[in-house]
């Protein structure tokens, strides 16, 4: 991988010309991402994030952090935070920004700690890449738990971008769940390789998680098709 959406955030960080991200999936056209966006404060994230982050209580694991911002908000009111993400130029961002505890890691491969919360947002469901994988990337979160831990995570149900027939079903892919995508990015010219990257409507995941030994409660819904859970 060339970490382009790492080099984003990285050039936005260190005023190196940053320029907009491309991305584009398998069922969508290109869009634009403005890099500012991922470095945005409190008062500017939307309102699943802002309660996500309201709920987040004890040591925090904070998994695919990105730019850090959910994280040094944390951070800064005083809780011992742990932040990761697989881009070595996002975790070098999130140090220049001040994060005390960030590393190059995937969540999988964290072992010997566990947390009160668990913080998987921005479409959380996105790193289990697959349906058929959200159930091993479940029992790794479990085993991440403390007593009385949560994860919050959230996600979309994207099946409003598929056609609709007039009997109001969608017209959805016959081999594979709607919710599995696959994304490219392009930054400066370069372009990515091709990766999958999972939405998970709130039914989908709760099946998921009560088959996996959590209770799962819908904490919040957002004004498209989007929503924040708890898994306990």
């Amino acid at each position: 991988m060339k970490d382009l959406f790492g080099k984003a955030i990285l050039d936005f960080q260190t005023d190196n010309a940053p320029e907009a991200i491309i991305t584009e999936t398998n069922i969508s056209e290109s869009d634009e991402m403005d890099v500012a966006y991922l470095f945005r404060a409190f008062n500017e994230m939307p309102n699943l994030e802002k309660k996500a982050l309201q709920l987040s209580k004890g040591r925090i694991l904070d998994v695919g952090c990105g730019a850090g911002s959910h994280s040094l908000y944390l951070q800064e009111k005083g809780f011992d935070v742990t932040s990761i993400d697989i881009s070595e130029n996002a975790i070098e961002t999130c140090r220049l920004r001040g994060l005390q505890k960030a590393s190059v890691q995937n969540v999988l491969d964290v072992k010997n700690d566990t947390f009160d919360t668990i913080l998987l947002l921005m479409n959380g469901t996105g790193i289990f890449q697959t349906l058929a994988q959200t159930s091993s990337y479940l029992q790794k979160l479990k085993s991440l738990l403390a007593i009385n831990g949560q994860i919050l995570i959230d996600s979309s149900d994207i099946i409003y971008m598929y056609d609709e027939n007039e009997d109001g079903s969608f017209l959805v892919p016959a081999d594979n769940y709607y919710g599995e995508l696959t994304f490219t990015i392009t930054y400066k010219n370069q372009v990515e390789e091709a990766f999958p990257w999972l939405y998970l409507d709130y039914n989908t995941l709760q099946n998921a998680a009560i088959a996996n030994g959590f209770q799962c409660e819908l904490i919040k819904e957002g004004t498209h098709f989007d929503y924040l859970a708890r898994l306990y």
